[in-house]
């Protein structure tokens, strides 16, 4: 779900676990809010903010794009992933050229993955309880 609205800013949602992330990218100097921190004060480690900057690094607009995300849910490494396939999809939208590069490096395919259901007469979702044998 990818919209262009009015004051030519570009739209993009991505999912993650239970995390959604909703982007909005227009052009100006390269800086990302992540409600309204700075996303390396938002996401504390390394990996995560990577994986936030990969897709602009991957088509090369690092510092040519203003982004916003507002985020919700989750923990930080799933927002982390949401805020990733949002900001590639609204680079889709903002040139279809770019799907291939995006594509060749896995990050418009969504990653589905939930967690399991606890089952009744169990611990977890697939941990027993101990057995006794007498």
């Amino acid at each position: 779900m990818i919209k262009t609205t009015s004051n030519s800013s570009i739209h993009g949602v991505g999912r993650r676990k239970s995390a959604v992330a909703r982007v909005w990218m227009k052009r100006g100097d390269g800086s990302i809010s992540v409600n309204g921190r700075k996303y390396d004060e938002y996401f504390p480690t390394k990996a995560t903010q990577t994986a936030v900057n990969l897709p602009l690094k991957i088509v090369g607009l690092e510092r040519d794009v203003d982004i916003k995300v507002n985020i919700c849910g989750g923990g930080i490494s799933g927002q982390a992933d949401a805020v990733k396939l949002g900001i590639s999809r609204a680079l889709l939208a903002f040139d279809e050229n770019f799907r291939n590069s995006l594509r060749k490096n896995g990050l418009l395919t969504v990653d589905s993955r939930l967690k399991e259901r606890k089952k009744y007469g169990q611990r977890g979702a697939r941990r027993k309880f101990q057995f006794v044998k007498r």
